[in-house]
């Protein structure tokens, strides 16, 4: 341990979330000298994945109220018998991730891809509540979102002139970028979309909320700009890798893989790591080689030439999200059919629940969209013969009560005909705040810092973005270079290309 106080350390990096883990990858084989804590003593920061034991420990740490951190008002309630909780790994950050995202091609550029299983997301469904006067014992229902114009084609849901207009769209949003099609929607760029979509190409409300639900907007007031680029993105990626799905989504936990993966490789690399070591103190240095005392927990103090930490606090006009994760002990194999023949079994699908469509005890509305991604036991999430359900709405004062509501609809929907409702076995519901875009904050030379993590449910690309500044400061690549070294290495010697990149 002395010798860690000994070392001029060329980069210190507190916290092992996904920005600072890819940041730890990009450098694996700089030859620099990294050294790599952090606070808590598990992998992923705010992408962590939990056994039940472990989320017991962090709600109890972040059940207060008042807290000024991240998360708080964690709760924990479940059923009087469980099986092992070592058996279940909870995802903080359950984002999907599309076939065309910049972070599948900087896992295979950086061969960090082979470390990583990859399951197919399938279905997006639109929960559509039983209308006020319907005696119908079928509704609520789900019903599924179509995602190519062959799906629109093939649906009885929608009536021949309303496949026309949404044929049109679908259309529109695969050439938008082009010259003619910019000059229809740049001058209405900041416009909400739902309106674009029912002026522009006569999509009626039901329409409007099928085009919506699918850019996962969680405000649901996304503008036509920031809508079209995930309409796009989605459409795009439909069968890069497979038929009958658009997104992957990491096996044994999500994000927390990622993180684990690039601290891996970094520590292949000769990084040092700390778990369970915070940083107390960062003292100025008159050292133009080492100019930082970094003040350690366990009570050493290292010299490093600078410090890349994680902000501790969310901006002013950040986002803040209630959420539940909800462990069902059934399978709800109605939700995990193949797309199409040939696609791959879905082991996630995402359901969302449009502003106004739950009430709770008082007949108060949703005011903002709910959506739940359900994952099957295939995630490697939880035992054969239960699923995950997570469940995330913007935070009001009924917030926590309408999601309760929504997986109370869900279930009763998913459940097979003649079964009762599925019990959820364990619960854990918590708020999380976040900033609405990614950001690194490098005012000080020395010390840099990223910004609170985004709360999008999939994927967003300029989360790299950070990264990669991060890494032109330290590295001083810009440029064609920096394309050209970004995440990009060779293989190591004895490690041969020949395993497939995706196991979905």
């Amino acid at each position: 341990m002395e010798s860690l106080s000994d070392t001029d350390w060329d980069v210190v990096i507190s916290g092992t979330g996904l920005q600072q883990s890819l940041f730890a990858l990009a450098l694996s084989r700089s030859g620099k000298n990294i050294l790599h804590v952090d606070p808590e003593g598990y992998y992923g920061e705010h992408e962590a994945a939990f056994s039940l034991q472990e989320a017991d420990i962090w709600a109890a740490k972040h059940a207060s109220l008042d807290t000024t951190g991240l998360f708080r008002a964690a709760e924990v309630t479940k059923a009087d018998t469980m099986p092992s909780p070592r058996a279940y790994s909870l995802a903080l950050a359950p984002q999907l991730i599309h076939t065309r995202s910049e972070l599948l091609n900087k896992l295979v550029s950086s061969k960090a891809f082979r470390q990583v299983e990859f399951q197919a997301v399938g279905s997006f469904f639109i929960f559509q509540s039983a209308p006020a006067d319907s005696d119908d014992a079928k509704t609520p229902t789900l019903s599924r979102i179509p995602s190519t114009r062959e799906d629109v084609f093939l649906s009885t849901a929608i009536p021949v002139r309303a496949k026309r207009s949404l044929m049109k769209f679908l259309k529109f949003v695969l050439d938008y970028e082009s010259e003619p099609q910019a000059e229809i929607w740049k001058p209405r760029a900041d416009e909400p979309l739902a309106g674009f979509l029912g002026s522009q190409f006569k999509l009626d409300d039901t329409l409007q909320s099928y085009v919506i639900a699918l850019t996962l907007s969680p405000d649901g007031n996304i503008t036509v700009e920031d809508g079209l680029v995930a309409i796009s993105r989605h459409l795009t990626s439909m069968g890069v890798f497979g038929a009958g799905f658009a997104a992957v989504y990491p096996k044994w936990g999500g994000l927390s893989e990622v993180c684990q993966v690039g601290c891996r490789a970094a520590a292949v690399g000769g990084a040092v790591y700390m778990l369970g070591t915070a940083i107390t103190n960062v003292a100025k240095r008159d050292d133009e080689r080492t100019k930082l005392d970094i003040s350690l927990s366990n009570d050493m103090v290292v010299k490093a030439k600078t410090l890349f930490c994680s902000s501790k606090s969310s901006p002013e006009d950040g986002v803040c999200l209630t959420r539940i994760t909800a462990v069902v002990g059934a399978a709800l194999p109605r939700l995990f059919e193949p797309v199409v023949d040939g696609s791959p079994i879905p082991s996630a699908i995402v359901v969302a629940f449009p502003t106004g469509s739950v009430s709770d005890g008082d007949g108060h509305a949703t005011e903002y969209p709910i959506y739940a991604m359900v994952h099957s036991s295939d995630t490697g999430e939880c035992p054969t013969g239960q699923c995950i359900v997570y469940l995330s709405t913007i935070s009001t004062a009924s917030s926590k009560i309408l999601l309760a509501a929504a997986l109370s609809s869900l279930l009763r929907s998913a459940a097979s005909e003649g079964q009762a409702t599925p019990e959820v076995v364990y619960k854990l519901q918590y708020e999380q705040r976040g900033s609405k875009s990614p950001s690194l904050d490098v005012s000080e030379d020395d010390v840099v810092t990223f910004g609170t993590p985004v709360l999008d449910l999939a994927f967003r690309d300029a989360t790299l973005q950070p990264v990669r500044q991060a890494w032109e400061k330290l590295t001083g690549r810009s440029g064609e270079e920096a394309d050209a070294e970004f995440l990009v290495f060779e293989d190591r010697e004895g490690v041969t290309d020949d395993d497939d990149v995706f196991d979905v």
